[in-house]
């Protein structure tokens, strides 16, 4: 245990020769233009459920839950996937290319799927497409933010993460407008428009500070990375996560209108989960920064365990209960949300801090890519019993998840409970 510790004595000596901003303009404009990309890449993530429930309703009508699901899936699985080269790239080469070549692939894929009817123009469009797009700017604009800020990096993370769950409010809403108003095709096109002014900010106000690491030469990914237990363990609990989360995330709408609750009703919980995930990306992000970010990763992951199996699994059927739980699983599952990003920096050096970031992220892309189509599985033909077990699939991930960071906390400072890590 002396050991672990002497290297983290070191890391933190690392850290502090570096010289964190830890604020100022130029800081804080990297937080923005993060936060822009946040809200269209994650904001999208986070309308999953509309997107699943309108095109299982018209275009895909009569698909299997578990085909739909690819979809999804894929998406994610893409945006976490590709992010595995991208980081290295990052950290050698620096954000701009990727960035620009991201904010296009994003404005092109929504005017594109307006013209698409058909499963495999969909997929193409909206899973593979915007799938790469997300992955090119996703891990740069974290991994920006890890360039300017340390001791603080909790709270910038927090605040760059919070606008997925903005846009999650957001984009439900808008496109149950926009959708009875306009139809699909120009719910789309606006939906790009709007992307296209996202784009801007990253494009302008993302930029890296540090120089380039000597601990890795080549910008092709290295499994090596993996060998640290502590991070494995973590990646691990990253995996376990996107199980949990997936679920209701993907499956919300569909629940509730299976439940008898009016379509705009259904429509709403989307926008109150990720109303809560708003808030849950802020105030852990601060907490972490003085409670420590395992710690706190571990009271939020926790605390998703304790939602699911006490909110959701026996109230599901009353109105009320499921709004409670909207609300109270979008508050801690956006603490994981901007928690992840905090805690792998929390076991590397930054200058590798996009290497490590993908390498997390890859993880967490196998866990998306056979989540959603194995609670697509489970599910079935939506009966009773089989939305009782898609439940408690997400209820075990949790606990499992919870059990890798704890364990990864064990091997990084011991069993006290009076240290902040």
């Amino acid at each position: 245990m002396s050991t672990t510790v002497s290297h983290e004595s070191q890391r933190e000596q690392q850290d502090g020769a570096l010289g964190y901003p830890e604020g100022g303009p130029r800081a804080w404009g990297v937080v923005f233009g993060s936060c822009c990309v946040s809200f269209s890449v994650f904001g999208i993530i986070n309308t999953s459920a509309v997107f699943e429930s309108y095109f299982t309703e018209h275009q895909l009508k009569g698909e299997s839950p578990s085909r739909l699901a690819w979809i999804f899936s894929v998406y994610l699985f893409l945006i976490y996937f590709i992010g595995l080269l991208v980081g290295p790239v990052f950290d050698h080469h620096g954000h701009r290319i990727l960035i620009l070549t991201a904010s296009i692939l994003a404005v092109v894929s929504p005017f594109i799927l307006s013209f698409c009817s058909e499963y495999y123009q969909i997929f193409l469009t909206f899973a593979v497409l915007s799938g790469m797009g997300g992955s090119l700017m996703s891990t740069p604009s974290i991994a920006a933010v890890g360039h300017w800020f340390c001791k603080r990096r909790g709270l910038a993370v927090g605040i760059a993460t919070s606008a997925g769950g903005i846009g999650g409010i957001i984009f439900p809403l808008m496109l149950r407008v926009t959708l009875d108003r306009y139809g699909f095709a120009w719910s789309m096109r606006i939906l790009g428009f709007i992307l296209l002014l996202l784009g801007l900010p990253p494009n302008l106000l993302i930029r890296t500070r540090l120089p380039r690491s000597e601990k890795f030469t080549s910008v092709w990914p290295d499994i090596s990375v993996f060998l640290d237990s502590k991070f494995a363990l973590c990646c691990c609990g990253i995996f376990f996560m996107e199980y949990g989360v997936l679920i209701p995330l993907t499956y919300i709408v569909s629940y509730a209108s299976t439940r008898g609750h009016n379509a705009t009703q259904a429509y709403v919980l989307p926008a109150l989960l990720n109303a809560g995930s708003v808030v849950g990306r802020v105030i852990p992000g601060l907490v972490s920064d003085r409670l420590g970010r395992f710690n706190t990763m571990i009271i939020t992951v926790g605390g998703c365990a304790v939602a699911v199996l006490a909110l959701w699994l026996p109230n599901g059927n009353s109105e009320p209960m499921l709004i409670s739980f909207a609300i109270i699983l979008g508050f801690v599952s956006g603490g994981n949300v901007s928690l992840t990003p905090v805690c792998i920096g929390q076991l590397c050096d930054s200058r590798d801090y996009g290497r490590y970031l993908s390498g997390a992220m890859l993880v967490a892309g196998f866990g998306t890519l056979t989540g959603i189509p194995i609670g697509g599985a489970i599910l079935g033909n939506q009966s009773s019993k089989e939305w009782l077990g898609l439940i408690l699939f997400s209820s075990l991930s949790y606990v499992v998840s919870v059990c890798c960071f704890i364990a990864a906390r064990v091997l990084a400072v011991g069993w006290s409970l009076r240290v902040v890590y």
